[in-house]
């Protein structure tokens, strides 16, 4: 199993990955990193173990905010297929009357003519 050393918040950790992970590892590690940073610019030294809960909570808000935005796109692709299918439910209604309308025309023609023709 590959390992990655990364950095956070100046300390060095090895992390075991599954095989051709390693890139992604790393560039979780540095979002986290930049993460941390920037509590503590904004907060200052307040302690490692509450900067990396105040990260965790943070990526977990983010994370819930895009679960809900997945979910509200899902919601709306499910929407607009249902509107697709009705609309084409419609479309087809209303060729289907159409060629009805075309065959009682083409019928009518063929009277009048056979009518025309007998006189």
């Amino acid at each position: 199993m590959p390992q990655v050393v990364v950095t956070i918040d100046d300390k060095t950790y090895r992390m075991a990955c599954g095989d051709g992970e390693e890139a992604h590892l790393t560039k979780l590690a540095k979002e986290v990193d930049l993460k941390i940073a920037g509590l503590r610019d904004s907060f200052g030294q307040i302690g490692d173990l509450r900067l990396t809960v105040m990260a965790a909570i943070m990526a977990t808000d983010e994370l819930a905010e895009a679960r809900r935005r997945i979910a509200d796109l899902e919601s709306g692709m499910a929407a607009n297929a249902a509107q697709s299918g009705e609309s084409e439910d419609s479309l087809k209604a209303e060729r289907a009357r159409f060629v009805d309308t075309l065959n009682e025309a083409a019928a009518s023609l063929e009277r009048i003519g056979s009518h025309l023709a007998e006189n």
